[in-house]
């Protein structure tokens, strides 16, 4: 069987994605490669949230193609899904397989002959693209992957097809060390209803699904099995959860039963929609240590002029009562955002309308974006575009505001101990460097003074920070390392 490497691009659902798609690898047969000099099959699994992830993409397949001219190049993901046509004409592209038919990756390498000459395979086309906006019924959503008929490009094959022909939510954890990870990532929600302007992922990842509750206390209860100490849940939309399940299932309720019915030692969510950060929600957080003290809530601005143009369901004073909330029943917790600079008619005045926002407000750290025209999407057709300068301008003063959200963070947590989690180590590189990195429950990226085996919980007090780095001290004590 063929050798492969996956190269990932993006956020936790597309790095579940890949993992989900790196153990399909496995189970046919195939073999990781140490170096994509060596591999056979190379997957680049990619983003399309903004043109900086596109060509990141391009510029990765192009290195890859340059540097093994023999590898048989597989493109995946959002950037697949929406723009497969011009994926296929880059060289040392042998498929395109958009998000509708992720789960054939592992087919189409089994079936690759490593000696068969690129120019003599033959080709199949695509479903229009077009198809993806149009309307179907819950009955319409899950049916078995449909091959696309017409041939339209002479050296890659694609298989990108309507968004909506999906058989399935798949279970895609990034499964304890067996990807490098120590934090499995666990995807149980995919798609989104809603259509925030600067968006495009809506068109690549189709409706909101998610995955039955049995299935995800099923799937952590295994990974808790292989050894795994906290587990990540991610999704598109998470806390849409369970809102087109028959009965509806609410998010918190799914919380509660994995805590009820699993060993996990720590949940964690990931990036949650701030109306759907419910008071019962960070009530529930604050009455169970085993959930992460941490909540990554999208602001994107702190305008509400630019807010409605966004076509985001909050204003920024709304905003602020939730943060507010976690704030208050949970001091010490890690609060993240997303923030997109230079929208559409965004002014000098909303600039500062965010900036201001953002520097009222206990923020732990923030993703700053410049705003990205995406084909698809509303934003790309809105009048009164910011001048690039402007953006890349109003985009430096946002993370320079964020470094120092950041740093007074990691200051008001010098002298406080905590439970954390030791992440993957190079025995070697530990032993030159002298510490072990950890993870906090309320997101400290943290270095530990010694050397300490990975996925261990460890009592450890915070000492000082240096420069970027937090350093902590194991607590008195403490078992020394393994």
């Amino acid at each position: 069987m063929p050798t492969f490497q996956i190269h990932n691009f993006g956020c936790r659902a597309t790095q579940a994605d890949a993992a989900a798609i790196e153990r399909q690898l496995r189970g046919a047969g195939c073999e990781t490669a140490t170096d994509a000099r060596d591999a056979q099959v190379v997957v680049i699994n990619t983003c399309t949230v903004t043109a900086a992830a596109d060509l990141q993409a391009r510029q990765a397949i192009a290195a890859i193609a340059k540097r093994n001219p023999a590898a048989r190049i597989i493109v995946t993901g959002c950037y697949a899904q929406r723009a497969p046509e011009d994926l296929a004409r880059l060289p040392g592209v042998a498929w395109v397989v958009g998000n509708s038919h992720k789960s054939e990756v592992a087919r189409l390498v089994q079936q690759l002959d490593a000696c068969e000459p690129r120019t003599s395979r033959a080709s199949i086309g695509i479903v229009p693209l077009s198809s993806l906006a149009r309307i179907t019924t819950p009955a319409e959503m899950f049916p078995p992957p449909q091959e696309p008929a017409a041939s339209l490009d002479a050296r890659a094959k694609i298989l990108a097809g309507d968004i909506f022909a999906l058989d399935t939510l798949t279970l895609t954890p990034i499964a304890g060390r067996e990807g490098g990870h120590t934090r499995p990532t666990l995807k149980i929600q995919d798609g989104c209803n809603n259509r925030c302007a600067y968006c495009v992922i809506p068109f690549v990842r189709g409706k909101s699904r998610s995955l039955p509750p049995r299935d995800v206390i099923a799937e952590i209860s295994r990974l808790v099995s292989t050894g795994a100490q906290e587990i990540v849940l991610s999704g598109i939309n998470l806390g849409s959860y369970g809102r087109d399940l028959s009965p509806r299932v609410e998010f918190d309720d799914l919380l509660r039963r994995i805590l009820d019915e699993t060993e996990l030692a720590r949940l964690r969510v990931s990036s949650i929609e701030p109306m759907d950060v419910t008071r019962d929600l960070v009530e529930l957080v604050a009455a169970r240590d085993r959930i992460a003290h941490h909540f990554h809530m999208p602001l994107q601005s702190g305008s509400d002029p630019v807010l409605a143009k966004m076509h985001r369901w909050y204003r920024a004073s709304h905003y602020a009562q939730h943060l507010q909330m976690i704030n208050e029943l949970l001091p010490d917790a890690a609060i993240g955002a997303d923030v997109i600079a230079g929208f559409p008619g965004e002014t000098e005045a909303d600039h500062r309308a965010t900036r201001d926002f953002i520097e009222a407000l206990p923020f732990s750290y923030l993703h700053v974006f410049s705003f990205s025209a995406r084909p698809e999407t509303e934003g790309a057709r809105l009048p009164s575009p910011v001048k690039p300068g402007a953006i890349r301008e109003r985009a430096r003063e946002l993370r320079s505001l964020a470094e120092g959200k950041k740093a007074e963070f990691r200051a008001s947590q010098v002298g406080k101990q905590m439970r954390v989690l030791t992440l993957e180590t190079d025995p070697k590189e530990c032993a030159m460097r002298g510490w072990t990195r950890a993870i906090s429950g309320n997101y400290l990226d943290l270095r530990i003074e010694g050397c300490w085996p990975a996925n261990r919980w460890i009592e450890v007090e915070v000492a000082f920070n240096e420069g970027t780095r937090t350093i902590a001290r194991p607590a008195c004590r403490q078992p020394a390392p393994a």
